[in-house]
């Protein structure tokens, strides 16, 4: 069995390193990584592996790694893919538990390279071992007491609080670049590659329990599990650090049609989207983004409110954060009288006291001290803005240092936007140097204090407990389901879809399948009128298209030409589709349409679609997404996204609807979706939720196995 935690823990902070495969060559992967280790100054022994070479860097090499007579906590791998498998056998031998494989040509090329990865893993999994990699950059930990750069980037990034994880070893050397520039630290810098053994979400466990690490970013190409990461983040947000990823693939082209309309419109992006949501990872658009938030994160305090104060020394750059600021949902704080009477004495009659505070385009520190001291005494003010354009007058280094001087005496966050790029270079360095957030563009450093915000009123949610309701019959869907697959066939008919419905739970209205006429009536009699009446066929999916429903059907005579009318619709739409028998089914008042969906994704598993129901659907696309199992904070974040949710709030007079029972019909769905993996995809449209207290009925269900 492996111990991934104390394996990590060799891999991070090792006594001896051993390098396998370096050469004398500079500027190749091999020697570069034995050159980064030595001028990191890592804390321990660097043991150099080459068949060839007697000496590297002026250090004794050995031939191969088994000849070294000391214990090794860490080997990095950089021999050819085709032999990666010989050395790595060699590290099991003598005991190593941690190996980064900086290796390309395994499973990214495909044919062979897949069974070389599928090796590695073998013999990983044989000794115990957790590997990084292979084709990855490799790992860089900031932290004093290792000191590695286990890696072939240009330079050893500075001390900080972020964590970084990476499935392309390329943007991480991109990624490297733009922090050097702006003096932003990382605690660990992971590039993980293929991961063969060591995944994302092991890491995230690992960096959720270490001290170093404020919060965690990540590059993501791919999710292969997505359940998995959803939950690991959960456990990193819950300990009190954020996750921030940034994933590729956001466009689906060539996706191929599905049949349901969940199937249609869950794309992999908006499943992944959701996802995120409900595990309350944050997602970014771009590289920008990211460390906009990030650093916000990583340097200041979260704000206990969304209320700002905003200093600035020109009237239209504060008006324009003042637009990004309310459009983001913060909110100007209130200055009380003692603020006020303090600016009003302090600053020139020209200034505008009010917030955001104008101390005019001529201001020098002396002025930003006086209106920054104000703002952060002031009860009302849980955050500060500072904008600042170059005038000729403006002391542009001497402002920096002074908002970083004056803020280091609060608890409240302070961000900063010096508008403009050369002039103002000096100071951002200043700032950001100080580990003051620093923005470009007033409306991202809005964005970046709104998400933070946000963070923090989620991390005092309470979760809730998925319900599980005691009162399903799991036999009866599963014979159901068997029943279907035996007989070859891949779809349910609606009268089969609303057994496996009412053994859940879920309010389906009286109905039964007619095979004449006559019987038809007798049905429609028991049943009392209205009724609607539908064509039941394994080949007529789209029964509408087909002209195979009439509704509000109301006397004996109506049911037997409706039932003639249906055959005939039918027999023109499908001559070959087998009419099983027509199904006459209740009527079901006046109420809201919505639609109830399930889908399996490939990356995580079941999910729940909710929207606007009817024959729209699919045109305005109001709907909203989260995977199963579901509790009753899902359901209702997932309702309150759709605009749609207004509606069954009630407005123009019309009455509320009956939200208890549409959440209830919505987590007895999550139940079924879990249960019964052989449901593919599912839809419920519409179903009708009436007026509040008067429950909910399934009006039409379609089911794919």
């Amino acid at each position: 069995m492996k111990d991934f935690k104390a394996n990590l823990n060799k891999l991070f902070y090792p006594d001896s390193i051993a390098v396998v495969g370096t050469n004398k060559v500079v500027g190749t992967v091999p020697h570069d990584i034995l050159r980064n280790i030595l001028d990191a100054d890592f804390n321990g022994v660097v043991y150099p592996v080459s068949p060839k070479e007697r000496f590297v860097a002026g250090i004794k090499a050995y031939r191969y790694v088994t000849d070294i007579p000391d214990p090794v906590d860490l080997a990095i791998l950089v021999f050819p893919s085709s032999v990666i498998h010989l050395a790595l056998e060699q590290c099991g031998q003598i005991g190593i538990k941690a190996v980064i494989i900086i290796s390309a040509g395994f499973k990214e090329v495909g044919g062979d390279g897949i069974e070389r990865e599928k090796k590695v893993k073998e013999i990983a999994d044989k000794y115990g071992m957790s590997i990084i990699g292979p084709n990855c950059l490799g790992v860089i930990n900031t932290d004093a007491r290792s000191k590695i750069n286990a890696s072939f980037a240009r330079r050893m990034p500075e001390e900080g609080s972020i964590g970084f994880l990476s499935q392309s070893g390329a943007l991480c050397t991109a990624v490297l670049d733009y922090a050097y520039a702006k003096h932003i630290g990382f605690s660990k810098f992971i590039s993980f590659g293929n991961k063969a053994d060591v995944t994302e979400i092991d890491l995230l466990y690992y960096l959720k329990d270490d001290p170093k690490t404020k919060v965690i970013l990540m590059y993501l190409e791919e999710v292969t599990d997505g359940p998995g990461l959803m939950k690991a983040a959960q456990a990193v947000i819950k300990a009190g650090k954020p996750v921030l990823i940034l994933k590729s693939g956001r466009t689906s082209e060539g996706a191929s049609a599905a049949a349901s309309h969940t199937g249609s419109m869950a794309g992999s992006d908006d499943v992944c989207d959701a996802a995120f949501r409900q595990a309350r990872i944050i997602r970014c658009q771009d590289i920008d983004e990211m460390f906009n938030i990030a650093i916000a994160f990583a340097y200041q305090p979260i704000p206990k409110s969304k209320k700002i104060a905003i200093i600035t020394n020109a009237g239209g750059p504060g008006v324009l954060t003042t637009d990004a600021a309310i459009h983001d949902g913060l909110e100007l704080a209130k200055f009380s009288e003692e603020t006020t009477a303090v600016l009003k004495k302090n600053l020139p009659k020209t200034a505008n006291i009010n917030n955001p505070v104008d101390v005019i385009g001529d201001a020098r520190a002396d002025r930003y001290n006086v209106a920054l001291s104000a703002a952060f005494k002031d009860p009302d003010v849980d955050g500060v803005f500072v904008i600042l354009t170059p005038q000729s007058m403006t002391e542009i280094d001497l402002i920096a240092r002074e908002v970083a001087k004056v803020s280091h005496h609060y608890r409240k966050p302070v961000y900063t936007s010096f508008m403009g790029e050369a002039d103002v270079a000096q100071g951002i360095d200043v700032l950001q140097r100080n580990k003051i957030p620093h923005y470009t563009l007033p409306e991202s450093m809005c964005r970046a204090f709104a998400t933070v915000y946000q963070f923090g009123i989620e991390q005092k949610e309470q979760p809730k407990k998925v319900k599980i309701f005691e009162d399903v019959d799991d036999k009866i869907v599963a014979e159901i389901i068997n029943d279907v697959k035996s007989s070859g066939k891949q779809y349910l008919t609606e009268d089969l879809s609303d057994k496996v419905l009412k053994a859940y739970g879920l309010p389906v209205v009286r109905a039964d399948v007619a095979s004449s006429p006559e019987e038809a009536v007798k049905i429609a009699e028991t049943i009392g009128y209205p009724v609607v009446m539908k064509v039941v066929s394994n080949e007529i999916i789209h029964k509408s298209e087909a002209g195979g429903v009439i509704l509000n059907i109301s006397s004996a005579d109506d049911v037997k030409t409706s039932y003639k009318t249906i055959l005939k619709n039918a027999g023109i739409y499908d001559p070959n589709a087998q009419i099983k028998g027509i199904l006459i089914e209740q009527m079901i008042p006046e109420g809201e349409e919505v639609i109830l969906g399930l889908k399996r994704d490939n990356s995580f598993g079941p999910v729940i679609m909710f929207g606007l129901g009817g024959i729209y659907v699919e045109v305005f696309k109001d709907v909203s997404f989260r995977v199963a199992p579901l509790n009753v904070t899902d359901v209702e974040h997932m309702i309150a996204e759709t605009k749609s949710s207004a509606i069954l709030q009630g407005i123009r007079g019309k009455k509320p609807r009956d939200m208890e029972k549409l959440i209830e019909c919505i987590l007895r769905l999550s139940q079924l979706a879990v249960n019964h993996p052989d449901i593919k995809e599912l839809d419920i449209n519409p179903l009708i939720v009436r007026e509040k207290g008067l429950g909910a009925f399934v009006a039409d269900a379609r089911i794919m196995l």
